[in-house]
């Protein structure tokens, strides 16, 4: 069964690349707020026909923390909104392992706001993945090399933002979870995103013409397509088995810009991005060997 839940995965990825890849293909013909409702919204519909498929409605709109469920929807708004400007800015390589940072900011995160345990070899992984990030963003902020660009320095710095309020969201989605099914934790999201979203309306919406609004319909049933695969994917193998494959956008990423965008990746974006990626799939193993011994640990004390 991991290998379904690999499969599965691979596929979400898919789908997410090729929803950030309209995104791109959009660049600036439609506002970023419009384009976050599209997500949000048209995102809903793939989500209600599983949840109707499976009549699992009560779970799905049963909550005991709706103040938590809006929290997250602002933080994860925010984490789309410049993630999504961020990709009109930037090379889509770039942009990429730029976000690649946002599980390394969550580790550092859920140490301070969860109380977690971090040791030496997991500190160890995220440093070294800070490290890349650095690296990453020292040419597209015109720190190193001839690049002086202000739109790619912008771009760099709003996919920087974008990673730490990812990371910030899936704090929120820990404590959910303690409480919420993920079902609800995905509905409430994509719902309240939707309506916070639309708040951007007086902000200069234009009236999309037929390609873009199939544009904009796409990148929402994508996103919703892609999360629904993620959480059958946990259904089939552990988070740690499955969670190490979000690497595989990187890859994605270096052929779609160089095929379509024309984009081609420089030196310090590469070997950042080998340590970026490198980092967090150490970081992973580590904390799927530290589970099977607190299993065990568990078992030994279980009476029998």
């Amino acid at each position: 069964m991991p290998l379904q839940g690999i499969f599965l995965k691979l596929l979400s990825v898919l789908a997410f690349t090729a929803m950030v890849t309209l995104i791109k293909l959009l660049g600036d013909r439609v506002p970023v707020g419009q384009v976050v409702f599209a997500r949000a919204f048209f995102g809903l519909l793939p989500l209600i026909a599983l949840i109707t498929w499976e009549r699992s409605w009560n779970s799905a709109i049963a909550t005991r923390r709706p103040l938590g469920h809006m929290g997250r929807a602002l933080v994860g708004l925010a984490a789309m909104s410049m993630w999504f400007a961020a990709l009109s800015r930037l090379p889509l390589p770039d942009a990429t392992a730029i976000s690649f940072a946002a599980p390394l900011i969550t580790t550092a995160l859920a140490v301070v706001l969860l109380g977690e345990v971090v040791r030496l070899y997991r500190w160890s992984a995220i440093l070294v993945g800070f490290l890349g990030v650095l690296i990453i963003l020292s040419p597209n902020l015109g720190l190193v090399g001839a690049l002086d660009d202000p739109v790619r320095q912008t771009g760099a710095l709003l996919a920087l933002a974008s990673a730490a309020c990812m990371a910030l969201a899936q704090i929120f989605v820990r404590k959910l979870v303690k409480t919420e099914t993920t079902t609800a934790t995905v509905f409430y999201f994509s719902a309240c995103a939707s309506v916070f979203s639309l708040f951007t309306l007086p902000f200069g919406w234009v009236m999309p013409d037929a390609t873009t609004l199939l544009m904009l319909l796409a990148i929402g049933l994508l996103g919703g397509i892609g999360q629904i695969l993620i959480t059958q994917a946990f259904r089939f193998a552990d988070a740690s088995v499955v969670a190490p494959f979000d690497y595989t956008a990187m890859i994605f990423a270096l052929v779609i810009g160089y095929l379509l965008f024309d984009e081609v990746p420089g030196i310090a974006v590469l070997a950042g991005s080998v340590l970026v990626v490198g980092a967090g799939p150490l970081a992973f193993d580590r904390e799927h060997l530290l589970g099977i011994a607190r299993r065990a640990a568990g078992v030994a004390r279980t009476p029998s």
